[in-house]
């Protein structure tokens, strides 16, 4: 029997490597400092739904280049591998990739958010913009 195949069966077997978690865990490891939030969506999201307050925009093209600690296109904040990254895309689905590129470039403490930016927005967390 062969293994399934798709996008579907693709997420499910790059979110059973870590743990997922929610936008109110999310905002509170973000708040404590303990977590670097990054929001991966591209400028017209961010533009129609607003932005979360401290969050690091990192388009999702740029992502790898700009969290590598070894990169020489790294961004100040992406101080070493035991970084723990909070990967936040729309609906929380380019997002599982994104947490998994990042664990191939050795950041395996990064992670994203359920449901992602909308879910977040939905359960009242602070946002600016329209």
């Amino acid at each position: 029997m062969s293994k399934p195949t798709g996008i579907d069966a693709l997420l499910e077997r790059v979110r059973s490597g870590y743990r997922r978690i929610g936008p109110h865990e999310a905002h509170a490891a973000a708040a404590a400092g303990t977590a670097l939030l990054v929001d991966i969506r591209y400028a017209a999201l961010r533009e129609r739904d607003g932005v979360v307050p401290g969050a690091l925009i990192v388009e999702r093209n740029e992502l790898e280049w700009r969290l590598d600690p070894q990169g020489s296109h790294r961004l100040p904040e992406a101080t070493d591998h035991e970084l723990r990254v909070v990967v936040l895309c729309d609906e929380g689905y380019a997002s599982s990739l994104a947490a998994e590129s990042l664990h191939r470039l050795g950041l395996r403490r990064a992670t994203d958010v359920i449901g992602g930016f909308q879910a977040w927005r939905a359960a009242g967390l602070p946002v600016t913009g329209p």
